[in-house]
């Protein structure tokens, strides 16, 4: 598979299939196709599998996308704005926001994971479940707002507003904390809690909480009056 991101900052992924090449993404993500690009839907990895993507909200069904004859290419995006994060899958797994998943290559398995601790799954702003992407190949993740990729050393710390931990290398753990003293919480305009991932292993991080951005958008948003829209 050869792929090409077009875009800065409402990016799109357009990736090139041979004959007998397989990409499965979520229903919907689909921008373009070539001609000779087929498609079907499954539910990949069994209906168990399925059922257990419900729960992180992605789809029971997934499409697959291959090409017949010759090369043929197919074009993804995501559905606010932000980056697309490649996430090479091999030897190690690979832990995800619940609503990152873009699309991934065939030899990509997608499941669900647990946060470790009940605090981190209370207060961590992702819930109790990730997304985990395990065996071999390339997997394409969209993030809001723009991208940081850092590698810690192990025992190196890095604390992180919930919400903006796209993913992290299953080596990385990952906790929640109090992001310090009553004033702090109360007035320094940061929240009670902060994520704290801790090395060794890489970590990708987005700029934008999409929650936040659809905070910031109700105010311009027409209002239902007694007297009708404004």
């Amino acid at each position: 598979m050869e792929y090409t991101i077009t875009g800065e900052n409402l990016q799109m992924v357009t990736c090139t299939l041979a004959e007998g090449e397989h990409l499965y993404a979520e229903a919907g993500a689909m921008v373009n196709m070539s001609g000779n690009m087929t498609l079907s839907t499954a539910a990949k990895g069994g209906v168990f599998k399925g059922l257990k993507r419900m729960v992180t909200g992605e789809s029971f069904f997934m499409t697959d996308f291959t090409p017949q004859g010759e090369k043929g290419f197919v074009s993804f995006a995501g559905n606010v704005p932000g980056k697309i994060f490649t996430a090479q899958i091999g030897e190690g797994e690979f832990l995800a926001q619940k609503d990152a998943f873009l699309c991934a290559e065939e030899g990509v398995d997608l499941d669900i994971a647990f946060t470790k601790k009940l605090r981190s799954g209370v207060f961590g702003g992702e819930g109790f479940i990730l997304q985990r992407y395990s065996g071999r190949g390339t997997a394409f993740l969209h993030c809001c707002g723009d991208l940081v990729t850092m590698t810690l050393a192990p025992g190196e710390k890095v604390r992180v507003e919930t919400g903006l931990v796209v993913g992290f290398d299953a080596s990385v753990d990952y906790s929640i904390e109090l992001a310090g003293g009553v004033k702090t919480v109360l007035f320094a305009g940061e929240g009670l809690f902060l994520t704290t991932l801790t090395g060794p292993g890489t970590i990708v991080l987005q700029s934008m909480d999409i929650a936040k951005l659809a905070a910031s958008l109700i105010p311009y948003l027409p209002r239902q009056t007694s007297g009708g829209n404004r």
